[in-house]
C-alpha cells in the first residue's frame, strides 16, 4: 500500500502540499539565521511529497521548544491550516480518508517540525 499510495498521494495533492514546505523553506533560506530551518523545510517537504509508509516521533528540548515558538508564530500556521482544510475536504469522502489522514499527520508536523524525527 506504501508505494501505490504515495504514488496516489503525489498526483492527487501531494506535490502541491511539498511545494508549500519547499517555498516555505527558500523563504526561510534568505537570511543566514534561517537557514537551519530552511534546511528543516526541505527535509519534511520530502515527508510531503510521500508520506505514506512513514512515522514520525517527537522529542527533543529547550532548543526544540524555542525553535517551535518562533516557528509556530511565523510559519507552522498557514501551513496546519492548509493541512487541516485539505484533510477535512478528503475525508468526506471514504476514498480519501487515507490520504486525509496523512494531511492531518503533517498538520501536526506543521506545528512542531523541530525535535520530530522521520522513520
Amino acid at each position: 500500500m506504501g508505494c501505490l499510495g504515495n504514488i496516489l498521494w503525489f498526483i492527487c495533492g501531494g506535490f502541491v502540499s511539498g511545494l508549500t514546505w519547499l517555498l516555505f523553506g527558500c523563504l526561510w533560506c534568505i537570511t543566514i539565521i534561517g537557514i537551519p530551518i530552511g534546511m528543516q523545510c526541505f527535509k519534511l517537504a520530502g515527508l510531503s511529497f510521500f508520506p505514506f509508509g512513514k512515522e514520525v516521533e517527537y522529542g527533543g528540548g529547550l532548543g526544540s521548544l524555542l525553535v517551535n515558538i518562533l516557528w509556530i508564530i511565523l510559519t507552522g500556521i498557514p501551513l496546519a491550516l492548509e493541512h487541516v482544510v485539505f484533510g477535512g475536504l478528503l475525508c468526506l469522502t471514504i476514498i480519501g480518508i487515507p490520504f486525509g489522514l496523512q494531511h492531518f499527520k503533517l498538520a501536526k508536523l506543521a506545528l512542531m517540525p523541530f525535535g520530530a524525527s522521520v522513520h
